[in-house]
């Protein structure tokens, strides 16, 4: 390993190769690279820029020279964590590290966005709030976000069907990303599956700033046999999209979480949402049939 004073050395030499006669204008040079790498970005136009999110990393192989290509692929297809990602010395590469910051950004962004009131009223849903005032709120309070607000119970009172047989509702959790990926495709598939089945369902409606628990206190308010809620769910760095049902079966404040059915995974890496949502609904039907969910069902 070279030493403080040999680094100097070449340090030296190379300034004055520069004809820098041993005066470090670096910073200039700095400015100047800065300036021409800005002109050269301001000629790209959006469509040609790459998205990083978007590329499949099960089709990303930056490791240099594999042993054995086709068998790493094939690995790398049954699971979307960070295989085959290679180094640079002791650091990433760079084309992962700006993956791994993308990935970080959209996970950044599911978490901390609200779903556009646009989107609800395409999907045709009217929006309820827990008793959280704000996002930071909702994530340092989680309390809060079990328990719909005053104004919420009015507007449930209003515009919901009482005593149905099933309540099916959507809420953010903590992926708007995931409401806005899922929901067009998995909520009409669950009303559909269960119109087949015969089975009454209530007025579909959106919760912000919801926790799963909240599903819970709408059972109280409308006394439905079994309430689902359809949450987005934690982001990591595979996915921003996920989202996940939880069922119960006479839901009730304060009841023990081993009675929630859940199905989760749901996006298009995962169970796609027009599948999870056929079963969700024959999960249902299974629910009703045995008057119970969670722990207490026995498939």
């Amino acid at each position: 390993m070279l030493s403080e004073r040999e680094l100097r050395e070449i340090i030296g030499k190379v300034i004055d190769e520069m004809g820098s006669n041993g005066k470090t204008d670096i910073p200039a040079a700095v400015g100047n690279d800065f300036k021409a790498s800005s002109s050269v970005k301001e000629n790209v136009s959006d469509d040609q820029l790459v998205d990083l999110g978007e590329i499949n990393i099960k089709d990303q192989l930056l490791v240099d020279n594999p042993a054995n290509r086709e068998e790493y692929m094939k690995l790398k297809q049954r699971t979307s964590a960070r295989l085959g990602i290679g180094r640079a010395g002791t650091r990433f590469k760079t084309d992962v590290l700006l993956r791994f910051r993308a990935d970080h950004a959209a996970a950044q962004d599911a978490v901390f966005n609200d779903v556009p009131e646009s989107f609800l009223e395409e999907a045709g849903l009217f929006e309820v709030t827990t008793e959280c005032k704000d996002r930071d709120e909702y994530i340092t309070r989680p309390d809060l976000g079990r328990k719909i607000s005053a104004e919420g119970i009015k507007l449930l009172e209003e515009k919901c069907k009482k005593s149905p047989t099933v309540q099916v509702y959507v809420s953010d959790g903590l992926s708007s990303t995931a409401v806005e990926a899922n929901t067009k495709n998995i909520l009409p598939a669950v009303l559909n599956g269960l119109k087949g089945y015969g089975i009454d369902t209530g007025t579909p409606f959106f919760v912000k700033y919801g926790r799963v628990a909240a599903e819970d206190h709408i059972s109280d308010i409308l006394k439905p046999d079994v309430v689902c809620v359809l949450i987005g769910e934690r982001p990591g760095l595979t996915t921003a999209e996920s989202m996940s049902a939880y069922i119960v079966y006479k839901a009730y404040v304060g009841i023990p979480e081993a009675k929630r059915t859940v199905v989760s995974n749901i996006h298009k890496d995962g169970t796609p949402a027009a599948e999870a949502g056929a079963h969700v609904a024959d999960l249902i039907k299974k629910i009703l049939d045995a008057k119970a969910s969670g722990q207490d069902l026995k498939l």
